[in-house]
């Protein structure tokens, strides 16, 4: 396996860089691999707009030497970027169906971490469905860290989704992986050549 020498992080909707996983996996690669490339940007609302920053972030960064960690949606992004570029990607508790179930969240809402307000604008779910990769071409390229216990996702829908991709299929468990620091991150990374 090609030692990654970039990694990108994607936070889920109406999260940020600030969230507990991506500071986690940030302070662990400052402390374990300061010379490989660190991007978390914060996304726009806009799954469009999303994309087209992530991939104008990693335009520069070979596939053989790329990984993605993706949460919820940022699960689903990072499937996109994936499917696209042929990189190493972990999932936890990824967002399979966004377009079904963002369409609730239409509206001004507040980020989870701060007092910022946002839109979610209806043409946001149409981007999202025209978006979605057809089907998973290479599951040996991806990791993913699934709950039962999620509270917000059917794990049903995510196993079904990465089916003969490697997954951690956890009996309990939430949707934010509060045990993230010291049950998961060893894996994943591990799962990256970290």
């Amino acid at each position: 396996m090609t030692p990654i020498a970039h990694l990108l992080y994607l936070h889920g909707f109406r999260s940020s860089p600030q969230s507990t996983k991506a500071r986690l996996t940030a302070a662990w690669m400052q402390a374990h691999h300061p010379d490989i490339v660190w991007a978390c940007p914060q996304l726009p609302p806009s799954p469009r707009d999303a994309m087209a920053l992530v991939m104008e972030r990693i335009a520069g960064w070979p596939a053989a030497t790329t990984g993605v960690i993706g949460s919820s949606l940022g699960g689903y992004y990072a499937t996109i970027v994936a499917e696209r570029t042929g990189c190493r990607t972990v999932l936890l508790n990824p967002a399979t169906e966004p377009a079904r179930d963002l369409v609730d969240y239409v509206g001004e809402i507040t980020a989870w971490h701060s007092e910022d307000r946002f839109e979610f604008r209806p043409e946001f779910v149409a981007e999202l469905d025209a978006m979605r990769p057809a089907s998973i071409t290479h599951p040996e390229r991806y990791y993913a860290v699934i709950a039962k216990g999620d509270e917000l996702l059917d794990w049903h829908e995510m196993t079904a989704r990465y089916a003969g991709c490697r997954i951690k299929l956890l009996e309990g468990g939430d949707h934010a992986l509060s045990d993230y620091a010291e049950a998961h991150l060893a894996d994943v990374t591990a799962f990256l050549g970290l």
